[in-house]
Order: structure tokens, then sequence, then C-alpha cells
């Protein structure tokens, strides 16, 4: 096993939040998957509902979780939360929404040089612990490494699989569209509807970080928010997704130069029919709006609380299906990544897969808020496709 540099601690991998919907499924996960030796415990606020966890997981396999270590910690508490970050290699969150409960463990992180994973999509929390926390990350070696779940491991992988396809030195043009089914959970919708109701908050965080962040020198890198079309690559109707997966994309290829000197990506969701196309944009406004007052999001939240999500059944009924679509000097370069449930047995699969990488792979010298490719990339890649994600990419004369 290669451990990040630096004093042995007694654990390689920490969930916290281990009692949450996706943090059970994470756990159940590292359950069956976390290779011998490898040494990972739970952490949460409740002792009870840890040790109810750690009883169902010993259901599963008696064997594994009867050492399985327990944390008792509140992500308010500064000082449990050093504890809990300087006991661990690795700690993977799933407490949020993250603007509201995860700074404490980011800046705890930071200073015990301890590498973070996290599932947010929350644009203000990330640019806000870049222009926070960044810096001494950098300084005590700490990979702080947001959104490694469905939001945005594999948009960010996809992207960077297209480019490794094309030409090196030359301007590089892809185009992601994304197709998935599924349903949320109580803390999914919770966050989704606090990042809405917070664009003036997130807007402000936006500048601050540019005030931080320096820019790739003699290279150009945009992820413009495109418009909406027909696709006859996918044959489906794209319509422009403004998450924040195409922000992670451009921030990889800003920090590496395979991107080429001048790089575009475009983010679309994929519908199949007109009337789809024409309705989603309509929908999406209506949520929007609602999210805007506070009593109407207020009531939303309450009408699905966190901690519950869809059953089993209905998530092995899920799926998702990502196409990628890059040109550039004379090539192109096709790549499909698929799998099943995206919002919850996929993404604890990516969340514990690349903590595992973080604490267990031999990976390239990276420190600070650093992207799932920057920080993982080809390692991260080949944990997947084992795992079941399947990658499938092609190259074809450019048009």
């Amino acid at each position: 096993m290669n451990r990040q540099d630096g004093p042995e601690r007694p654990y390689d991998v920490v969930i916290f939040g281990a009692t949450g919907f996706v943090g059970e499924l994470t756990a159940e996960y590292l359950l069956a998957h976390a290779p011998q030796g490898c040494r990972w415990a739970l952490a949460g606020r409740s002792r009870e509902k840890l040790e109810r966890l750690r009883e169902r997981l010993a259901a599963l396999d008696p064997a594994r979780a009867a050492g399985l270590a327990l944390v008792t910690a509140d992500a308010a508490d500064p000082a449990a939360m050093r504890e809990l970050a300087e006991s661990t290699h690795v700690v993977a969150s799933t407490v949020g929404p993250y603007i509201w409960y995860g700074e404490e463990l980011v800046a705890a992180c930071a200073e015990a040089g301890t590498d973070y994973t996290d599932l947010t999509g929350e644009p203000e929390f990330v640019d806000l612990m870049f222009a926070r926390y960044d810096a001494r990350a950098r300084e005590t070696g700490a990979r702080l490494v947001h959104s490694c779940g469905f939001d945005s491991v594999p948009h960010d992988l996809g992207a960077y699989l297209t480019v490794r396809q094309l030409p090196e030195g030359v301007p590089l043009r892809v185009d992601g569209f994304v197709q998935a089914w599924g349903l949320i959970s109580g803390g999914t919708l919770a966050s989704s509807l606090t990042i809405l109701g917070r664009r003036p908050q997130a807007l402000a965080a936006a500048r601050e970080r540019r005030s931080h962040e320096p820019q790739p020198a003699g290279r150009r890198v945009r992820a413009p928010l495109g418009t909406p079309r027909f696709s006859k690559e996918t044959g489906t109707w794209a319509l422009p997704l403004p998450t924040l997966d195409p922000t992670v994309v451009q921030r990889s290829a800003a920090a590496l130069e395979r991107y080429g000197p001048d790089f575009r990506y475009r983010h679309y969701a994929s519908v199949k029919t007109l009337p789809m196309a024409l309705a989603g944009p309509f929908a999406v406004g209506a949520v929007v709006a609602a999210a805007q007052v506070p009593a109407a999001r207020t009531w939303l939240m309450n009408r699905y609380a966190s901690g519950r999500g869809p059953s089993a059944e209905r998530r092995a009924r899920s799926w998702f299906r990502l196409r990628f679509v890059g040109e550039g000097g004379g090539r192109r370069a096709l790549t499909e990544i698929t799998g099943g449930d995206p919002g919850y047995d996929e993404t604890a699969k990516i969340l514990a897969e690349a903590s595992l990488s973080l604490a267990l792979d031999d990976l390239p010298k990276t420190s600070g808020q650093v992207t799932p490719v920057t920080a993982m990339g080809d390692a991260l890649v080949e944990r997947l496709r084992t795992a079941g994600i399947t990658f499938r990419v092609r190259t074809v004369p450019g048009r």
C-alpha cells in the first residue's frame, strides 16, 4: 500500500456522515470492496446511529464489520473536526448541504495535511474553500478533492479520456452529453434547493475565488454555456446544463497542459424528443423560482426529509449514459461512460474508490484544492472500470 507521505495514523479512510443515506451506501461498498489491510472507520454526530449502522454491516459480513471503529464528531465543532482529520489519511464527507456543514472539516484537513473528498455540487462552497484553504493545503500537502460522486467524476474523466485520444499541442473542442434516470434523496433535494436559493452568494464567492486563482500562462481554457440544439452525434436534443461539472472539467484543463493551448468544453443534457426539450426549461424555471422564496424552499425540503432516498429496487432500475465528442488536429474522439444508479449506488462507489485511491495508490504529487482528474487521473479510471462502470473510447477521422 502507498499512503501519502507523513506520520502514521490510525485510519486510512474515515466516512464522515456515515449514517446518512449515501453514507450508509458508501459504508456498505467499503465493507465489500476495501482491500485487506485497509483501515477504515465510520464517523458522525450520533454514537447511537453509528452503532446501529455497524450492527447492520455486521449482518452483511460479521468478520469484516467486527472491528470497525466508530468516531463521534459534530461538523460544527472545530476541535472534533481537527481530531478527526488528524486520525486518518483521508476523510470522505457526505454531510451536506456543505455550505452549512462542510467548512470546519475542510479547514481541519487543510491544516492537518489530510486528504479530503466529498459529494458537493455547490459552486459557492467549492469557491469559498479554495479562497480560504487552498494555500494552506498546498503548504501541508493536503489534497482537497470536491465533487467525488456522479457530480463530477464521470464528466471529468470523460473529457480527460477524450482529450487523451486527440493530438497534442493543438486547439481542442469537447462536448459532453448527459442522459440519466433516477430519483433523488432528501439530502440531495436540500442541497439543490440551497444552491438555487443562494445565487447572489455564489456569484460573490466566484469573484473571491478569481481574486486568488492564477490563470494558465499562455493557454486559453473555456467552458461556455452553449445554446440548445439538435446533436447529430447523439441523435438527441442538447440542452445547456449549468451544473458544477463543466467547471470541474475547465479546472482540470487549466491544470494540465495536455488539454492544449486552446481548450473549450460545453456541457449538455440529452433529451430524446422535441416536446421534452421544450418542456424542460419551463420545469427547471419553476423550481428555480420556487427556490428564491424562503417559505417555498422550506416547504419543498420538508416534503422529503434528509436521510431518506429511493429503495434498492428503484435504484436498480436507474442508469446513466455520458457521451463525449472531441475534435482537434484533424481527428475526432468519442467516449462513452455508462453505469447504474447515478445519484446513489454509483455515487457511493465513486466516492469510496476515489478515497481509496488517495489513501492507497501511487499518484502524481499534488496538493491544495485539486480536481479528480488532477489528483487521480488514470488510477481512478482503472478503479472504476474494475468496479463495473463502463468506459468506451474510439477515434475517427475529423470532419
